[in-house]
């Protein structure tokens, strides 16, 4: 089988679950996985005879597709903020919002970390590493550590950290039952949980059925549970000044403004992602 006839077997067996453009996209990514050609590479050689391996490979990641899981945990990987990232069913897959709240740490501290001063870094539920890594990848003099209830995440971000050459000290952690943290951090950082049962007919299937439901929800009743828990631990354990990043439910902006305010927390401030959503929050002590 040649190049040309894959890819119109591929669309053939997608269509109607998936739009066109997807597919095509589905189709570049395991290529570039499976065959190791780009997009450009197989547009010139549609003549190109693949292996029996290779079919079968893309055979049983369409089966995949059709129960709509994510193509980043069919190919196993990812990139966020422009670094690759390992993925399986045990982490969330980094979200762009998550990116937006990365660029916005950054761009708070670099000049204080430019100035070769060190600074003390603490991402609260981990997952994959995304937020860790990506902030010791980009914030020279900086000490990150990382926790996580979940031990599977834990072994991706580790192997995340070595694959992007970097040092993150990670624990496994059940941020609900901790009575403190390792530390005084300068900074504390966390997209916890936060979409409410309520907010689940939103989903779509590949979310709902394959990523974590320990990672992303929170019952209706407690939406700010993660929250309160961590912005308690974060009044003992920030240094003074110290600062606190959230992503955020944007349904929730004003409910945790509040909270944060009755915690003791200042200079509260709120941003949108490109999307015009209430995305992330900043405050200090």
């Amino acid at each position: 089988m040649n190049i040309s006839e894959l890819k119109k077997k591929f669309k053939k067996q997608l269509s109607g679950l998936y739009p066109s453009e997807e597919i095509q996209s589905f189709f570049s990514i395991l290529s570039e996985k499976y065959l190791k050609l780009s997009r450009i590479e197989i547009a010139l050689n549609p003549e190109k005879i693949i292996s029996e391996e290779a079919f079968e490979k893309f055979q049983r990641a369409v089966l995949r597709l059709k129960n709509h899981e994510p193509i980043q945990y069919i190919i196993g990987e990812t990139e966020f903020f422009g670094l690759p990232f390992k993925v399986n069913k045990h982490t969330l897959i980094p979200r762009p919002e998550t990116e937006e709240l990365v660029e916005y740490i950054i761009s708070e501290q670099k000049p204080i970390t430019h100035n070769s001063q060190l600074i003390t870094i603490l991402d609260i539920g981990t997952g994959s590493g995304c937020i860790a890594i990506a902030l010791a990848k980009n914030l020279p003099n900086s000490k990150i550590s990382a926790i996580d209830i979940s031990g599977e995440a834990l072994n991706i971000a580790r192997q995340n950290a070595a694959l992007n050459g970097v040092e993150v000290a990670f624990f496994h952690t059940d941020i609900l039952k901790a009575q403190s943290l390792p530390k005084l951090y300068d900074l504390i950082v966390s997209n916890p949980p936060y979409v409410r049962e309520l907010e689940k007919k939103q989903m779509q299937q590949n979310v709902l059925n394959h990523e974590p439901e320990s990672a992303l929800y929170v019952s209706d009743e407690d939406p700010l549970l993660f929250y309160r828990a961590i912005s308690q631990l974060a009044k003992k354990h920030l240094k003074p000044n110290g600062k606190l990043f959230f992503e955020i439910n944007e349904y929730l902006a004003v409910e945790l403004t509040k909270h944060l305010k009755v915690e003791g927390f200042q200079n509260i401030e709120v941003k949108k992602d490109i999307f015009g959503k209430d995305r992330m929050i900043k405050c200090n002590l």
